[in-house]
């Protein structure tokens, strides 16, 4: 049987529509969801809406809806983007299902079976638009304009509420992170986090008694949980907590959740804490990707007004042109930034003019000059060469990097290819090759056609759509697909001598205009 892969987005906050900073982490989730499919596995690719708190309430009290309402207009926004955006999840979860309160409460009613959980009072600062309590050492700022670390603004909070004694599981914090180095990813997160944690853990607050939107505290009918108590566990009801056989039983630990930077301490301190509690195995993998910043280097979101609607985006450039540059143009990891210009160029410049191109005509010369059939060849050392630059390329190189997360140095290794593959052409000059000598060029064209085969297969998780008509294009099954398939040395043969024709190819890159008003 396959070997299971369980890869999770953050349960995005629908307090607005999402913006293109929801559509990177879903994309780089969809990334690597497909090429572990690639790869043989068993794939379980989750997201969702995390729908409540107290800055749903206030949202949708401001605009003079019903909460609920509202989150499932929300919600759907979400879905909606990754439909668009050809997003291969397996299931979208909302926290507002009742499958998920029952799950968030079984994982209550086993930290509470712990000892971990005591009913206390809470006064301290709480930010809303984080959904998340400091303390006083952590905010900057005075008086009645205090502010987050994320620059949020904060408020003085009292009530009865339910602590986690997350004190308690410091030093076993610690040694996960010492023990296992790349339980937290990259190491700069990594770090922060262990400072954070060195500096000593404070009990949480995991209820709230000052609004009614959430899930019920099991016993205690006026709380409701702390919106990342229940926001964290969409992840095992997902695969069916508090049932842990099944899905849970075959997907769970999580190998990883992508995440933004600034939710990593919820999950890579509250919530390995939580399942130590509740005595449930913790994810492999937390892995904090940086921001796509506005164009003011300001982290994008709904509050600061300056979001960029990621279905306009797709709508303007084209889906596959956008996963691309996102992919290749943003070190995963750091934060990033983009521009239409340097969207147009590096789409142009690599995917229309490099790879677009060495397709449209290589395919177009066997159509034209040998009608459609793909000739049987040896292939000289010249040609031989090229093959096993572009499988080095596809079977090691890409995989290699994808396997780390390194997206845009795969797409380096890749494009190395492409224009190894553009520079052959240019020498071999197989359009001439026709009357002066046609086998050589039917050596030629037989060994593009192999490469962009390759390069096709390779480049799939980033651009499946136009990957896949390509692939369609040049008669490759849907079987033939996947990284075995690379290491296949007969499919070319077996291709050549069944029924397969080659038809006129069309363009799969239509080339992005520069022309924008200056405010685009």
């Amino acid at each position: 049987m396959a070997e299971p892969y369980y890869i999770t987005t953050a349960i995005s906050y629908p307090n607005g529509k999402p913006h293109i900073g929801h559509a990177y982490e879903a994309i780089a989730a969809d990334t690597i969801a497909r090429f572990r499919r690639a790869q043989g596995r068993n794939v379980r690719f989750i997201t969702g809406t995390d729908e409540h708190g107290l800055k749903m309430v206030q949202t949708a009290r401001d605009a003079g809806r019903d909460t609920m309402e509202f989150a499932t207009e929300m919600s759907s926004c979400f879905k909606v983007m990754c439909a668009t955006l050809n997003i291969s999840n397996d299931e979208f979860l909302r926290t507002s299902d009742p499958v998920h309160h029952a799950a968030s409460q079984a994982l209550w009613t086993a930290m509470e079976a712990s000892d971990d959980l005591y009913l206390d009072r809470y006064e301290g600062w709480y930010s809303v638009r984080d959904e998340a309590f400091y303390d006083k050492s952590e905010l900057t700022g005075e008086g009645d304009d205090r502010r987050s670390p994320q620059g949020t603004p904060v408020e003085w909070t009292a009530e009865e509420t339910w602590f986690f004694r997350l004190s308690k599981y410091q030093d076993a914090l610690l040694a996960l992170y010492r023990e296992n180095p790349d339980f937290i990813r990259p190491e700069s997160r990594r770090n922060e986090v262990i400072r954070f944690v060195e500096g000593g853990l404070r009990d949480l607050s995991v209820s709230r008694t000052s609004f009614d939107w959430g899930v019920k505290v099991p016993g205690s009918p006026d709380h409701v949980m702390y919106v990342w108590v229940d926001a964290l566990t969409t992840y095992m009801t997902a695969v069916g907590y508090p049932d842990t056989n099944g899905d849970f039983a075959k997907y769970w630990p999580a190998d990883v959740h992508l995440i933004g930077k600034d939710i990593v301490r919820f999950h890579a301190v509250y919530w390995p804490a939580f399942l130590m509690s509740a005595k449930l195995p913790l994810p492999k993998q937390i892995y904090g990707h940086g921001f796509i910043l506005a164009k003011s280097g300001e982290k994008m979101s709904k509050s600061a007004g300056n979001s960029v609607d990621p279905i306009d985006m797709a709508a303007r450039y084209g889906v596959d042109a956008l996963r691309y540059f996102l992919m290749r143009e943003v070190s995963f990891g750091q934060d990033g930034s983009y521009s239409h210009e340097a969207i147009v160029n590096r789409v142009n410049a690599e995917l229309a003019n490099s790879f677009g191109n060495l397709a449209q005509r290589s395919l177009s010369m066997v159509f034209k000059n040998l009608d459609g059939v793909l000739p049987r060849f040896e292939g000289s050392a010249l040609d031989n060469e090229l093959v096993q630059t572009v499988a080095t390329a596809c079977q090691y190189e890409v995989p290699r990097d994808f396997d780390s997360l390194n997206f845009s140095q795969g797409i380096e290794a890749w494009m190395r290819a492409v224009y190894a593959c553009n520079q052959y052409v240019d020498q071999t000059a197989p359009w001439a090759l026709r009357k002066s000598d046609p086998e050589r060029m039917k050596e030629v064209l037989g060994t593009l056609f192999v490469c962009i085969r390759d390069l096709a297969i390779a480049i799939a998780p980033v651009i499946p759509e136009s990957a896949g008509k390509l692939l369609d294009a040049m008669g490759i099954s849907d079987t033939e697909r996947n990284q075995n398939s690379l290491n296949d040395p007969t499919w070319y043969v077996r291709l050549a001598e069944s029924n397969f024709r080659l038809t006129q190819p069309a363009p799969i890159f239509p080339r992005l205009e520069m022309e924008e008003p200056e405010d685009a």
